[in-house]
């Protein structure tokens, strides 16, 4: 069936640009919000490690919860929770600023956050066939992006008329919504799961067996260590070193998601014309270059520019691993398998955000943006020393 006329893959599409568009009201308002009322970019830093660690924790059993439960009933459950626990933050504070709530709700948030990840990646085989998994996640990554453009601009308008609390609250709607429409949905029936008990550990094991997937996880926990806090970082550049305001925050990363606009179509092809290797590799040094001049740049559109290149590096390199991993894995493992993956390259964000914040505070953005980067093209370009170099059949 083509996609275009896949109704069921068309509705998850359509639901999940709404669902970024929330997300990115939350990953932009409540950095605003801890801005606003601590003036902390280690506060902000603290928060976004937190977030980290939760979902670190999360993955434990994320996968295992996913293989052995209805995945759409999941993803319903999720949207609806995040939606009553970011509902609670404009409402307590009424009261007045409450600084401790986000260091309750910003973790709880980001677990449900895992699983609802997880579940995602596992449920898009289901709703297409073997040979468009590459291409259905080329759109829902474009799709993505057209949510986060003009999620972060409008945050960046609503935060600077009425304060990022405000933002945070609609946020919590978006996810109303998404559970409506994720409740329309049908996934086509599994294949029978063979008897099998184990967790996380049954996921990290296919990982180990598996050269490609091995190599790939051990180089994105260091990626993902040197790139976890860039927006925290991004964000107090803008409002710190550039004296930008809210909206200007916002725009910027409405003109970043531009870039998987960009990358999102042209996957397909590109990993066809020189293969999976060579195309993530490709992909994060581009990334790397990009994070390197932001802190750099001196003005709005040249930050904007790079940012957008960044983004559309990591959609490059992410689209090419999931789908990779989403077509070796057999579907009754891709939960736990997607989880042990996340859990392992995710394992050193929380100290990579905390680092590079702190970094930002004590030496500037500027030094920290250009040491982070080179550590990005380094780690990239290690990727040709391992059997992800190796030509693989086309997806």
């Amino acid at each position: 069936m083509n996609l275009f006329r896949n109704r069921n893959f068309n509705i998850f599409l359509a639901v999940q640009a709404l669902s970024v568009a929330g997300d990115s009201f939350s990953t932009v308002a409540i950095p605003l919000l801890v801005l606003h009322a601590t003036g902390s970019v280690v506060q902000m830093g603290l928060l976004t490690g937190l977030s980290g660690a939760a979902s670190l924790v999360t993955g434990v059993f994320a996968g295992h919860l996913v293989d052995r439960v209805d995945r759409r009933r999941l993803l319903i459950g999720c949207d609806l929770a995040r939606a009553a626990l970011y509902a609670a933050i404009p409402l307590v504070w009424m009261a007045g600023p409450q600084i401790w709530l986000l260091y309750v709700i910003v973790p709880l948030g980001a677990a449900l956050g895992m699983v609802f990840q997880v579940a995602y990646v596992a449920v898009v085989p289901s709703l297409v066939e073997p040979d468009q998994i590459t291409q259905a996640n080329g759109r829902l990554y474009a799709i993505y992006a057209v949510g986060g453009i003009g999620g972060p601009a409008l945050v960046g308008v609503i935060s600077q008329a009425f304060g990022p609390v405000v933002a945070i609250g609609v946020d919590a709607v978006t996810f109303v919504v998404s559970a409506l429409g994720l409740m329309l949905i049908r996934l086509r029936p599994a294949a029978a799961a063979p008897a099998d008990r184990g967790g996380l550990l049954e996921g990290a094991r296919f990982l180990w067996r598996h050269p490609v997937m091995r190599s790939l996880t051990i180089l994105l926990t260091f990626f993902i260590f040197l790139t976890a806090g860039v927006d925290d970082v991004l964000i107090y550049h803008l409002k710190h070193d550039l004296g930008q305001n809210d909206d200007a925050v916002g725009l910027v990363l409405a003109c970043a998601a531009v870039g998987a606009i960009v990358g999102a179509p042209l996957i397909g092809r590109i990993r066809k014309a020189i293969g999976f290797g060579n195309t993530w590799v490709s992909a994060t040094t581009l990334s790397g270059l990009a994070m390197g001049g932001v802190g750099l740049a001196t003005g709005v559109p040249a930050v904007a520019v790079l940012m957008a290149l960044f983004v559309l590096g990591t959609a490059v390199a992410g689209i090419c691993s999931q789908s990779f991993r989403q077509e070796v894995t057999p579907s009754h493992l891709l939960g736990r398998v997607t989880a042990a993956f996340w859990t392992v390259h995710y394992v050193l964000g929380p100290a990579g955000a905390a680092l590079l914040t702190l970094g930002a505070a004590e030496y500037g953005v500027a030094t920290v943006t250009v040491v982070a980067g080179a550590g990005c093209v380094l780690v990239s370009l290690s990727g040709l020393l391992t059997p992800m170099r190796r030509p693989l059949p086309p997806s």
